[in-house]
């Protein structure tokens, strides 16, 4: 059979994360069949799920991060109770300095006023510092007051680090990447915010791991009811908050609805801008979706950390959305109204059109979008056939490759083309800090932009290049980078990118160069 470099090369970026190193014969498999090369990670078992020691289920994780929260709660009163005591001591003549207790947890040293530090450092800088009068003819540079000892992470900070190191693990290893392609796209489009405080950035792995990996490959409606029961979903758009207005909760506290979680919903998770429905139906589904909650440290409600339905939180009788009456009692209503709305040919169309622009192109041709919205509603949200559909349209391969990677896409990339499996995940946390795609943390409900001019942006490929420039710095003298370049795109380089590297100065310049190509930035 003919291989077929410039397939390969859509096969590899605009579906995966790119060629791997070494010899691994990414490209050749790729070149060969591209098309089966792509669609070979739809038919393996349980493909998309992440299962390691250590990462642990939601609920385990709530417990965890309550009970570290009791604790710090626990130090930071008997720190108060300290400074109290301390204030009625009465001072003799000569008192000595009160000796504070040794916490055992480094948050409690923030406790201490933020002032007195600023004034402890300014007095030991003025100690340190001779008057005019002491100065020696000839005085040698007075060093600083030594840092601080780096604190030890905190059990939400290493659970963090562990989602995001096995995450990337797995997307440096894959063979193609597509299916990790597609949690990274099903993450992002029902994607909440680590920001959003303890437990948010506790469960964000967790999240993806439960709610979005076991249905990547199978229905977009059982996903979807995932997503939305979720407890790290309920708190990152407060509907633990939410009350209905006439629930035996709501009357008691005077409290109302809360409509984060049903207008998102909507607008960012089924029907999308447009989509037929109406600020009433917004407000009915707050109100069908009340009590949908989870279990907090005392656990009263079920484990501590897991989804639960407060029957005291929900508002009785039936609710009218997008002109059907549901009239179920309970969690079967809300659950009732997310498999209508999972099946609404609105959100055929926007999850379509979503899908094409991602991997495609931002402007895609509307016999692919019509083709994906067919299949999606056809097959009843089947997502396997939804991503067959879209590797198996012409159109998908014949648009050129005009879109740019992501941030996390570019950082995956080199890592498995500089064969690189992270050990740390420091060095990708942080260059996504700085590229400005923090992981599992986009600045709102709409996740972060998929379009092409959001990540090609001057200053943005300024940073990409210091990051390719301080990765060649590191790793030059292991490869040559017209070997690698064979690796990523074979003969469907352009003969720019090739006489590029081939006259750099060096072959550090060399590697940074390939790394910012648009062979290998273009997918």
């Amino acid at each position: 059979m003919a291989r077929d470099s410039q397939a390969a090369l859509v096969a590899l970026n605009r579906f995966g994360f790119g060629a791997r190193g070494g010899a691994a014969g990414d490209f050749i498999n790729a070149a060969s069949d591209p098309r089966g090369f792509v669609l070979a990670e739809l038919v393996r078992p349980n493909g998309a799920l992440l299962e390691m020691p250590g990462l642990l289920s939601t609920p385990e994780l709530g417990k965890q991060v309550f009970d570290y929260q009791f604790e710090i709660q626990q130090a930071r009163n008997a720190a108060k109770a300290a400074r109290s005591g301390a204030s009625e001591t009465p001072q003799g003549p000569d008192p000595k300095p009160q000796q504070r207790r040794n916490l055992s947890l480094s948050s409690a040293a923030k406790e201490i006023d933020p002032a007195m530090q600023a004034q402890a450092v300014d007095n030991a800088n003025a100690a340190m510092t001779p008057s005019p009068t002491m100065q020696p003819p000839t005085m040698q540079p007075v060093a600083g007051p030594p840092k601080p000892p780096a604190q030890p992470l905190n059990i939400i900070q290493k659970t963090f680090r562990a989602e995001a190191l096995a995450r990337l693990q797995r997307g440096v290893v894959a063979d193609c990447g597509f299916v990790e392609r597609l949690v990274v796209f099903w993450s992002n489009h029902f994607c909440i915010s680590a920001n959003k405080g303890a437990l948010a950035r506790m469960w964000a792995g967790s999240f993806e791991r439960e709610a979005v990996r076991p249905h990547v490959l199978g229905r977009f409606g059982d996903m979807l009811k995932a997503v939305e029961q979720h407890p790290a979903m309920l708190f990152f758009l407060d509907n633990q908050q939410s009350l209905g207005p006439e629930s035996r909760a709501g009357i008691n506290r005077s409290r109302g609805l809360n409509e984060n979680l049903a207008r998102e919903i909507m607008e960012l998770h089924t029907l999308g801008v447009g989509g037929g429905y109406t600020q009433d139906d917004v407000t009915s589904l707050a109100r069908v979706i009340t009590g949908w909650t989870f279990a907090g440290r005392q656990g009263q409600l079920g484990t501590p950390g897991s989804f639960v339905f407060n029957a005291n939180a929900h508002q009785p009788g039936p609710q009218q959305v997008l002109g059907k009456t549901y009239a179920q009692a309970g969690i079967a209503q809300g659950e009732a109204v997310l498999s209508d709305i999972a099946r609404h040919p609105s959100t055929a169309k926007f999850i379509a059109t979503k899908f094409a622009c991602h991997f495609v192109t931002d402007d895609p041709p509307p016999a692919l979008v019509a083709k994906l919205q067919d299949t999606f509603s056809k097959t009843d949200g089947d997502l396997r056939a939804l991503a067959t559909a879209l590797v198996e349209s012409n159109e998908a391969w014949q648009a050129p490759l005009t879109k740019m990677r992501s941030p996390y896409e570019f950082l995956v990339a080199s890592g498995r083309l500089l064969a690189r499996n992270p050990e740390d995940p420091a060095r990708y946390l942080n260059g996504l800090n700085v590229l400005g795609q923090p992981l599992w943390s986009p600045a709102g409900p709409n996740g972060f932009p998929d379009t092409a001019a959001a990540w090609a942006a001057p200053e943005g490929l300024k940073l990409r290049l210091d990051i390719s420039a301080q990765l060649a710095s590191q790793l030059a003298d292991r490869f040559d980078p017209r070997d690698l370049l064979e690796l990523v795109a074979a003969d469907a380089a352009s003969p720019e990118t090739r006489r590029t590297i081939e006259r750099a100065e060096s072959r550090q310049q060399a590697l940074a160069l390939l790394l910012m190509s648009p062979e290998f930035q273009r997918r």
